[in-house]
């Protein structure tokens, strides 16, 4: 489910333009889970459709604020695409539904009602840090997808 008006960003003047014709994961980029979700994403998106964000950066600060989350702990990925915001489950699902074949059944969990599913998405963004680890860096793209990731 979209959870935005397609590009409100655009009509934001503190959201600097940025290349916006594919979708946008922003990740909390010293995650190692989320960092992990890159690297599946970039494995599984053949057609490189997505683009990719670290939540610590100027650019995601500015898109978190503009959507009216946090700023200084990244509690859920984003997902922007085709100018509209994706969060929580519905983030994830949306990417994993992508990707076709067999991934495509994972657009099933829409049948959870939405409070069930962003339930278990929250206790594991909650305890991402001590279940699977942190970077003291953000993650480094390996010089192939250097143009996929947004600075």
């Amino acid at each position: 489910m979209r959870l935005t008006e397609a590009y409100s960003y655009r009509r934001d003047n503190t959201v600097p333009d940025f290349p916006d014709d594919r979708p946008l994961i922003v990740f909390d980029g010293v995650c190692a889970l989320c960092s992990g979700f890159v690297r599946f994403v970039l494995r599984h998106d053949q057609a490189g459709r997505y683009r990719f964000l670290a939540a610590q950066s100027d650019l995601a600060t500015v898109l978190y604020r503009h959507y009216g989350l946090p700023t200084d702990h990244w509690e859920t990925n984003l997902l922007i695409k085709d100018g509209c915001l994706y969060v929580r489950s519905d983030g994830a699902i949306e990417i994993l539904g992508s990707f076709g074949g067999p991934w495509r059944a994972m657009r099933l969990l829409r049948l959870i009602p939405r409070p069930i599913r962003d339930w278990a998405y929250d206790r594991v963004a909650g305890n991402r840090y001590r279940w699977f680890g942190r970077h003291d860096l953000c993650l480094i793209p390996d010089p192939t997808y250097a143009d996929r990731f947004l600075a």
